[in-house]
């Protein structure tokens, strides 16, 4: 499927939005409710992602295709490792078939799982074999994707001796790790992180029975941000459902776009975003603790025509696609100008964009999300638009809501 969106306005006022339920918190519980049972979980994601990570861990099936969904790979590559006398092959997309698991694999097999490449080395599909895991320590180098850490966090507390994690050198993404240690702690789990040293203790009693809501997700939020810097001052949209005192590392948005001239207000269950005023001076930022929002800044920056420079993006290019080469071909389709290296970007302001220009999205939702936007400045198309499935299945119901111009 495809979209155009026309030229478009945002002309209504007071306009709320309800975004689902954040995928990494979703699917970090589904996990957590797997191993224990007593665990409930409300306004779950409805991601393409979540809907997969959850069949997984109910089906009985020895072959399991998780398609695109690298954080359901990584997360379930560490459960079925520790499910004794479970056999699974974990398979997915040919994307997820290039994407590397080595060092989950590694640090899992130190642990004594039996785990095994049935195509390309390093790379999906997986042949595991579920062991008992008696090692309790393992070590990995504290610049990896904060999934293979949270995944073996998360099998911790079922592990006969728990785990002591220790992360060698800078830690980046400290936000998703936090995010998995408070959630441990609202089951119960006691956990401890001192310096580089993550220790999580076995769980041997039952896990109290009880209700975690999901806080709906700031990733998801962050398209409506750049939706507001795209449009005059005085423009404001509600969300619902967010809190002040979030674990997502994305909620850095509110600060982030502060640089904007937007301003974040918490109500008791929602956020309005107001644009009181018009900063086109260039920005700056280091986003290595929430590198998935750096597309969707880079794309405001465009649509303003400001300089932008973002550092901190090594993560990007093991993604659904390249995102770093992605954008780099769609911002100069548009006319833009942009300089990438291995974990960085520097975009040029240019006066104009283009206008009619096709989008491609790469088989990556965050592409087609992230330059949507743009049609409050020019008419565009985005190609493969139902992408968006994977992690905000409303978003062009909700973009006509606010006002935009959109056709098949």
């Amino acid at each position: 499927m495809k979209v155009i969106l026309q030229k478009s306005s945002i002309t209504k006022h007071n306009l709320s939005i309800t975004i689902t339920g954040s995928k990494s918190e979703s699917n970090r519980l589904l996990l957590l409710q797997a191993l224990f049972p007593e665990i409930n979980i409300d306004n779950l994601s409805n991601s393409d992602d979540t809907k997969v990570m959850q069949y997984a861990l109910q089906t009985s099936d020895d072959y399991i295709d998780i398609h695109h969904a690298g954080t359901a790979m990584r997360f379930l590559t560490a459960y079925f490792a520790a499910q004794d006398k479970r056999n699974v092959v974990l398979t997915g997309s040919s994307r997820m078939k290039e994407r590397p698991i080595k060092i989950l694999v590694d640090a899992l097999n130190s642990l004594g799982a039996q785990i095994s490449y049935l195509e390309s080395e390093d790379c999906p599909p997986l042949k595991i074999k579920g062991k008992k895991l008696i090692i309790d320590e393992v070590s990995l180098k504290a610049n990896v994707s904060s999934q293979y850490i949270s995944a073996l966090l998360l099998i911790a507390p079922k592990l006969k001796n728990g785990l002591e994690l220790t992360l060698h050198g800078e830690i980046t993404s400290v936000p998703y790790i936090n995010m998995t240690l408070d959630l441990l702690h609202q089951i119960g789990v006691e956990t401890q992180f001192i310096d580089n040293i993550i220790s999580i203790f076995p769980k041997k009693s039952k896990v109290e029975t009880q209700t975690l809501v999901v806080e709906s997700d700031w990733s998801s939020a962050s398209y409506m941000y750049s939706i507001v810097a795209l449009s005059p001052v005085g423009t404001q949209i509600t969300l619902s459902s967010y809190k002040q005192d979030s674990l997502q590392g994305d909620s850095a948005l509110g600060s982030i776009y502060k640089d904007f001239g937007l301003e974040t207000v918490f109500n008791k269950h929602s956020i309005t975003l107001k644009k009181t005023a018009q900063n086109l001076q260039p920005k700056s930022y280091n986003l290595n603790k929430s590198p998935d929002i750096a597309q969707t800044i880079v794309v405001t920056c465009l649509g303003l025509g400001i300089d932008c420079k973002i550092s901190g993006l090594h993560t990007l290019k093991i993604k659904e696609t390249d995102r770093l080469e992605a954008l780099k071909i769609e911002i100069e389709k548009l006319g833009g100008l942009i300089e990438i290296t291995d974990d960085s970007l520097h975009l040029k302001a240019n006066s104009g964009l283009n206008e009619d220009v096709s989008i491609d999205t790469y088989n990556d939702h965050r592409m087609a999300m992230a330059f949507a936007p743009l049609a409050l400045k020019v008419p565009l198309q985005i190609n493969d638009a139902n992408v968006v499935s994977k992690s905000f299945p409303s978003f062009w119901e909700d973009l006509k809501t606010l006002g935009f111009k959109i056709s098949e």
